[in-house]
């Protein structure tokens, strides 16, 4: 009896708001695929830089979720998972959050209570 089969690599991608950048990255942070439009030029090569970055870390929270989740499935416990350092959705939907609060400020006026 054979169990799931678990790639060897999870990887996943983000973009920015306007969709001209989108980075695919896995779950250990290396970058795989990099496009952007002609466009983002205009905002110098550190701005790129930086959003680059910030995308890479992106992608590579939800790999680790999505790596978490084929582990989970494939009968892997927990407290492995936990040591392993791959966050749940909830922790990598938190963080996520945390990035993009942290890179655009406040998105709401309500205040957290």
């Amino acid at each position: 009896m054979t169990g799931p089969d678990i790639p060897a690599v999870t990887v996943a991608a983000s973009s920015n708001r306007s969709g001209t950048v989108t980075v695919r990255a896995t779950d250990q942070g290396l970058p795989v695929e990099i496009r952007f439009e002609r466009g983002e030029y205009r905002y110098g090569a550190q701005a790129l830089a930086d959003e680059i970055l910030r995308l890479t870390r992106r992608s590579a929270i939800a790999a680790k979720s999505r790596r978490r989740e084929l582990l989970t499935e494939a009968g892997i416990p927990d407290e492995v998972l936990d040591r392993l350092g791959l966050p749940t959705r909830r922790a990598a939907v938190d963080e996520l959050d945390r990035i993009d609060e942290a890179d655009t400020g406040r998105t709401t006026w309500m205040r957290d209570v």
